[in-house]
């Protein structure tokens, strides 16, 4: 076994632990998830008091903090399932949550470049933050007409992913890149969705439009097979006394 699957099967044991104790205590799943929200807007706190002389300080720590966020991400639906709890409405209150806490992350950001007075990455977190809730609404727009939009390649874990290693390794300048990468990926897996739904759509509407033609060519073979009234022959006329 090479030492990244060692590492791999000792992560999986201990995130199995974390499952099989939290589900010991009937905690209920969608108070994970909040908890989730609420230690996000910690390391957001700390991007926003973050400043030029200590961003090299409080960055890793809102790094550290999001991976322990990203914890509670990755056990709600274990939990919820370890425990019989799984619910329609669990995951849908997993989903809003898990845009609320993309959002307080950028916005924690937006505070800390907008009081260093950086106009340009102002504007450039602001447009990776709309992008990552497009990036998601998206997809919940495609599925509900066409079944299922998984493609892409800038989900959310990959966007987590990013903005930890930008802000662990802050003090060597990698959270601009890293803005970068978020902006131009989440723009390119926006087009991708948008075409992918549009040939998807344009697929179901002729398959739609056959087969409303093919109940009108029934409806009218039907309609053909039934004897029609002679013509010139209507109701017979009686004569009024009144």
């Amino acid at each position: 076994m090479t030492w990244t699957g060692a590492f791999g099967r000792a992560c999986r044991v201990l995130l199995y632990a974390i499952v099989r104790g939290l589900a010991l205590t009937r905690i209920s799943p969608n108070v994970l998830t909040f908890l989730g929200l609420v230690i996000n807007t910690i390391a957001a706190i700390l991007f926003g008091y973050a400043n030029t002389s200590n961003y090299g300080r409080l960055f890793p720590y809102a790094g550290l903090v999001i991976i322990g966020a990203g914890i509670f991400d990755m056990v709600d639906g274990r939990v919820a399932r370890a425990t019989g709890q799984v619910t329609t409405f669990g995951a849908f209150f997993d989903s809003v949550i898990d845009r609320y806490s993309d959002v307080a992350l950028f916005f924690g950001l937006l505070v800390y470049y907008a009081r260093g007075n950086h106009f340009f990455y102002l504007v450039l977190v602001a447009f990776v933050m709309v992008s990552s809730v497009m990036v998601s609404y998206t997809r919940a727009r495609a599925e509900s007409l066409i079944g299922s939009c998984k493609v892409g390649f800038m989900e959310r874990p990959e966007r987590v992913v990013l903005v930890i290693i930008g802000a662990l390794f802050a003090h060597w300048g990698a959270m601009a890149p890293v803005l970068w990468v978020l902006a131009v990926l989440s723009t390119i897996t926006i087009i991708h969705r948008i075409a992918y739904t549009y040939q998807q759509t344009r697929i179901l509407d002729a398959q739609a439009a056959e087969a409303a033609a093919q109940q009108q060519a029934t409806a009218a073979s039907k309609t053909d097979g039934k004897p029609q009234p002679a013509k010139g022959k209507g109701p017979q006329q009686i004569p009024s006394f009144n």
